[in-house]
């Protein structure tokens, strides 16, 4: 499609609010895909892709049980 919106790791990272680490560890994980190059190599993800790994990612996260702190007395 010639109107989608690419993005650097850098990118997917401040639109999502979480580090370039994060959005590498999408990546090795499988919840998103380099799509492909910019002009300086740097990798690029489809927005919408970057959007559908976040929500993947954030709603696994609330799922995950809280541990309850003991207070001893």
């Amino acid at each position: 499609m010639e109107d989608e919106t690419w993005l650097t790791a850098r990118e997917a990272a401040e639109l999502t609010g979480v580090s370039i680490v994060t959005v590498y560890s999408w990546v090795r994980r499988g919840h998103l895909k380099v799509e492909g190059l910019d002009h300086r190599g740097q990798k690029l993800f489809r927005h919408l892709d970057v959007a559908r790994a976040e929500k993947a990612t954030r709603a696994k996260a609330k799922r995950l049980p809280i541990p309850v702190a003991h207070a001893c007395h």
